[in-house]
């Protein structure tokens, strides 16, 4: 596969989701009456731009890695208020100024793009359960490996496995996936045996598997196995409120496993190698796109889920670091000094480069050298 499919897949998917993210912020911005002076896809350089009727510039930048909407008194991109602009500005646009919003409106706009791009997500999973539906196999377990830490903890033939982590098994693919999920982390089970309920507590243990692109990945394994024959294998398809639900329950099980990744870096069981930048997610882009359409729309509904819990991190320059500014400035009755803030967008701007430095890194030299492995 030539790279520039690979990297036209991680553009055009990566400019739907930062596009949807941005006129989240972009549509309540304008819902509150803030003047906008831009609106991008992308940074740097620009390629194509035009202004519309309200004095906005839309443009496609040269860096297609994010987009920003700038208000009319900021600084940068990244939201900072730029006091002499602001101070040079029409007195008649004052009250159409962001800085001039009420707290809660500037809470609104900024929470807005995050909460986009998970509407992003649960409208694509939605659509495909309720569309494509799902095929399934009897949550029962069909053999318990001698030794494993399944047999250790009490499983045994036969068991009927009803939930995982307080997540509803409706198949035994989800069972897997479930504990899969969770290497070295405690899993609480509550199964059925003899018509009666149990609960088991285990700790799956970590195994390093490779996917069908012979990419590495870190999974939990309790030693369970299930014989598949065709005719236990079926189709079950939601009913639109129903599929409401489940598609709820499968965000929430993204963000909570995503939550759990990230804090096991914190404790030391983090493995870098699932950390991944641009390149990484070109490549997954396109081994994906072998799988067809179905399957990159999936992947981009995940992707946007991923970041719109990134934007939301307590890092100035990010959505998460404005809210927590605001936030700070709805319990104090005043707003943090544009020293302080000017402060914590440096930092937060030296974070993030950081951060895409490593990343870029652990695709390229670290992936090819072993480093860190």
């Amino acid at each position: 596969m030539s790279d520039y499919f690979l990297w036209l897949n991680v553009i055009w998917i990566l400019a739907v989701v930062v596009f949807v993210h941005e006129m989240g912020h972009y549509l309540v911005a304008r819902w509150s009456g803030v003047a906008i002076q831009t609106f991008s896809i992308g940074f740097g350089r620009e390629l194509i731009g035009w202004n519309d009727r309200h004095g906005t510039r839309w443009r496609i930048s040269a860096i297609p890695l994010g987009g920003y909407v700038r208000f009319v008194g900021d600084m940068n991109p990244a939201g900072v208020p730029d006091p002499e602009a602001i101070a040079r500005i029409d007195p008649a646009l004052a009250p159409r100024l962001f800085v001039n919003k009420s707290v809660w409106q500037r809470i609104a706009i900024v929470a807005a793009g995050p909460l986009a791009n998970v509407l992003l997500t649960f409208l694509i999973l939605y659509a495909l359960l309720l569309g494509y539906g799902r095929y399934t196999i009897p949550p029962v377990i069909g053999e318990v490996t001698a030794g494993s830490v399944a047999q250790q903890a009490g499983l045994e033939a036969g068991d009927r496995i009803l939930s995982v982590d307080g997540y509803v098994v409706r198949g035994f693919e989800d069972f897997q996936r479930y504990v899969a999920t969770s290497p070295e982390r405690p899993v609480t089970l509550v199964l059925e045996r003899d018509g009666a309920e149990r609960t088991l507590t285990l700790i799956p243990e970590a195994t390093s598997v490779e996917d069908r692109f012979g990419n590495p990945q870190r999974i939990g394994r309790i030693g369970v196995t299930r014989d598949v024959a065709e005719e236990d294998i079926t189709l079950y398809r939601p009913g639109p409120v129903e599929a409401v639900g489940m598609t709820f329950e499968e965000i929430r099980f993204i963000v909570q496993r995503t939550a759990a990744v990230l804090g096991d870096f914190f404790v030391g069981r983090g493995d870098v190698e699932q950390i991944g930048g641009p390149v990484k997610v070109a490549k997954v882009s396109g081994q994906v796109a072998t799988l067809g359409v179905v399957a990159l729309i999936n992947l981009m509904a995940l992707l946007s889920l991923n970041i719109g819990i990134f934007n939301l991190l307590p890092v100035p320059m990010l959505d998460g670091g404005h809210l927590l500014y605001y936030l700070v400035e709805a319990v104090r009755g005043r707003p943090l000094s544009i020293r302080i803030q000017e402060i914590g967008f440096r930092f937060g701007f030296a974070l993030v480069v950081a951060l895409m430095v490593f990343t870029l890194f652990n695709d390229t030299i670290f992936a090819h050298f072993g480093i860190l492995r």
